[in-house]
């Protein structure tokens, strides 16, 4: 694969046999952002885990401390009462039937959607379009509840979902380039604390192969997993 001369001189920073406190490659990040917006700082964990196996196939979401510098917009499925908590909470679409046969036409105005338990049976039928797209509200990620205030407002900030892929990387956004380092950092210690609570019992050696940082379109960068553990 070619690379840019950006890209090259962005990887002439970086020491690739070397793992980076936690601290000084997110700094390492910032410098070796070169596009011209706001890049995506993204974190990915490769995982000594089997996807194939339920109890190892990770799945959740949680609320980063300073959120991702990106304001979600929600779609909630209800109706009723629970109508009325989604849009006082801040949600961007409520609706229920028509909304379901909408987004069925093609209609993906949304980021995140949220469901009540009631309306999980309408919106199975949509589960072959809004599975790939990651879009199928799902409880262990909260987003089927009936606590439909609390779930739009953690959304909107910052919370993150993760899971596995096939072959056993967590991928999730920590912020921006334009982050600070401080902050950058907590929402990292937030995903770390939060993948090594959730380790399987029933993996063995070591758990987390590999801790990597970029940003958007820029170089890789690893991590010291020891640099992680000094906060957890």
């Amino acid at each position: 694969m070619k690379r840019g001369k950006k890209y090259l001189d962005a990887v002439k920073l970086i020491d690739k046999s070397k793992k980076y406190a936690a601290g000084e490659a997110l700094d390492l990040v910032k410098k070796t952002s070169f596009v011209k917006f706001d890049a995506t700082v993204e974190a990915a964990f490769r995982l000594n885990v089997d996807p194939r196996k339920a109890d190892q196939n990770l799945r959740g979401a949680l609320v980063l401390p300073h959120g991702t510098g990106k304001v979600s917009r929600v779609v909630v499925i209800t109706q009723g009462e629970k109508a009325k908590e989604a849009e006082a909470a801040g949600a961007d679409y409520v609706g229920a039937a028509e909304l379901i046969q909408k987004i069925g036409q093609g209609w993906f105005e949304f980021d995140v959607m949220v469901a009540t338990p009631d309306m999980m049976g309408q919106l199975g039928k949509l589960g072959r379009i809004l599975g790939p797209k990651g879009l199928m509200p799902n409880p262990k990620t909260g987003t089927v509840t009936l606590d439909i205030a609390k779930a739009v407002k953690d959304i909107k900030n910052g919370k993150i979902e993760y899971r596995t892929d096939k072959v056993g990387n967590i991928h999730a956004p920590i912020g921006r380039v334009s982050f600070t380092v401080e902050k950058l950092s907590e929402n990292l210690h937030t995903l770390y604390d939060q993948l090594a609570r959730i380790k399987p019992t029933t993996v063995k050696g070591t758990y987390m192969k590999n801790i990597t940082v970029t940003s958007s379109m820029g170089p890789g960068i690893h991590i010291d997993e020891e640099s992680l553990k000094a906060k957890a």
